[in-house]
């Protein structure tokens, strides 16, 4: 439950600090006193965007703070899983900087905006008289049902798998999409392959035959010179072999005399082995080289499909031309397994489909469940707020969808009048009878879902008389069980709570300010007998007063 409420520097708030208690708390004000400021202040605490307009000096920190007694409400699994220090009274605290930053703090510890909004949804319910008008719409009658149904531990079990399912939906929607983009490319992907494959491609086989090429083409003028070659090194009397054997016959005959003698004798007989090994090798390239049309022909061939290719390609080696082939090779066997990966995917969206569908037979045999004791509560609750004609049906229809939260659609209808036609809510509804049906409902709720407080906001709207005291009655009933404020015009309701607090404006050294005060019990019959009769008391509504308070 809230025990205390800190605002500084925020809107028309200078500084207020007010403690509260269990059971109902009334807020009472005129139009425009500022009890919209307290439920900003406290939206600011159960996580809503900062705004840096609402700070009253914009040179100051704005800081709005509650401490919450969470002793019993069995929140410690909540705090552990938005990773914050867990404490039985617990203090939440934001802040907006003069920059217009905004920080926000659980026992002092920093949290993020979504571990705020986590928290906040388990502590407090601001029921505005926007959220009245969500009570036509289909995500909050679901939560209603659910919440009486205990469907919240199944439905988050299959909000989890419906994240995997559609997951492999997106999957298998992109494979039919690279199925039709690969079967555009395959024809032409698998003529370029052929083209690779056909030319055998080896690494290093561009250099070999351009080699071969160059010998073949040109080897009339290469047996000239080798054979010519030949001759200068082997001629009987000029031969350079013949000449340089003779140096050596000579240098032999000094190479005993002294060192250097024999040193360059050494030197001429090295020159003359490897000489003769030069000698050796020409004769052998020159008896080995064939004239050959033919492989001179196949070579010419084979480097003009590289050219090609690489013309092609727009490549230069053939490494880069294997590469080619290689990625072509992947690209069309993915596209030829491209039905086999398919087929495996949708079998297994079809398993994930069966197990959905057992999840959400459960989710919807447990509404069907708690439907007819929805509507009985409901009615019973209508009628003693002056509706005893309002009647309900509510019927679970199927959809072919996974939907959110399973594969219901809801008929939430109602009829006012007796023999009356059951229509949708907000065609059926009046202002009036909406507020009545969601404290109802809210009522309901409340013996199903553990919230600490809740906060009504005018929710007495478009009733009056007798209806207001049993509005007033449904509400301290609520608060037995929870801490509950109302924000209310009506006397009969404020003359109900078991504490009372006036949202009025006072002007401080020329500047207007909103105060926010605890009545005691005889400014608390001067505030309602004002209520009942306008500013000027009278005296019988002063005995009036008194007598809605006892």
């Amino acid at each position: 439950m809230l025990t205390q409420l800190t605002i500084k520097n925020y809107a028309l708030i200078d500084e207020l600090q007010v403690g509260f208690n269990n059971g109902l708390t009334i807020i009472t004000g005129e139009t425009g006193a500022g009890k919209s400021i307290l439920l900003g202040g406290l939206s600011l605490i159960l996580g809503k965007r900062a705004d840096i307009s609402s700070v009253k000096d914009a040179t100051k920190k704005c800081v709005v703070e509650a401490v919450f007694d969470i002793a019993k409400y069995n929140l410690k699994s909540l705090f552990k899983i938005e990773d914050l220090d867990y404490e039985a009274i617990t203090i939440i605290r934001r802040e907006i900087l003069p920059s217009g930053k905004s920080r926000a703090f659980v026992n002092d510890t920093p949290v993020n905006l979504d571990s705020l909004q986590a928290l906040g949804e388990r502590l407090l319910d601001i029921h505005s008289q926007h959220q009245t008008l969500q009570l036509t719409n289909d995500d909050f009658q679901f939560q209603v049902i659910d919440a009486l149904a205990e469907n919240s531990k199944e439905i988050d079990l299959y909000t989890q798998q419906l994240k995997g399912y559609k997951r492999l939906k997106s999957a298998l929607d992109l494979l039919h999409s690279q199925k039709a983009d690969a079967i555009k490319e395959l024809d032409y992907n698998v003529y370029l392959l052929k083209e690779l494959e056909d030319a055998n491609l080896v690494t290093g086989e561009q250099e070999s035959l351009e080699s071969e090429y160059e010998t073949l083409n040109n080897i009339e003028d290469i047996k000239e010179r080798l054979s010519h070659s030949h001759q200068l090194l082997s001629h009987d009397d000029i031969g350079i072999v013949e000449q340089l054997a003779e140096v050596k016959s000579q240098l032999a005959k000094l190479a005993k005399f002294a060192k250097p003698y024999n040193d360059i004798y050494q030197r001429v007989d090295s020159s003359l082995i490897e000489l003769n090994d030069i000698f050796s090798e020409i004769e052998d390239l020159e008896n080995d080289l064939q004239a050959d049309p033919k492989r001179l022909d196949v070579v010419n061939s084979k480097l003009q499909v590289l050219h090609n290719l690489m013309q092609k390609h727009s490549v230069e080696t053939t490494e880069t031309l294997i590469e080619i082939k290689e990625a072509l090779s992947d690209k069309v066997s993915v596209t030829e397994n491209l039905d086999a990966t398919i087929s495996e995917k949708e079998k297994e969206i079809k398993d994930v489909s069966l197990d959905l569908l057992k999840k959400t037979k459960a989710i919807r045999d447990n509404r069907l469940k708690v439907i007819p004791e929805l509507v009985k509560q409901l009615e019973q609750k209508l009628a003693t707020l002056g509706m005893p004609n309002a009647k309900f049906k509510v019927e679970l229809l199927a959809s072919e969808s996974f939907l959110k939260n399973g594969t219901d659609l809801l008929q939430f209808l109602f009829s006012a009048n007796k023999g009356g036609q059951f229509n949708d809510l907000k065609k059926a509804a009046s202002g009036g009878e909406l507020s009545r049906i969601m404290l109802a409902i809210k009522s309901i709720l409340s013996n199903y879902t553990q919230l600490p407080t809740i906060m009504f906001d005018e929710i007495d709207t478009g009733v009056s008389g007798e209806i207001s005291n049993k509005m007033a009655t449904i509400m301290q009933d609520m608060s037995k069980q929870m801490q509950v404020f109302t924000i209310t015009h009506l006397p009969q309701i404020a003359a109900k709570g078991d504490s009372h607090f006036k949202v009025y404006k006072q002007d401080v050294e020329e500047v207007t300010q909103t105060q926010l005060k605890k009545l005691n019990a005889d400014e608390r019959i001067v505030e309602i007998a004002q209520m009942l009769g306008g500013i000027k008391v009278s005296n019988s509504a002063l005995e009036h007063a008194k007598q809605l308070l006892n």
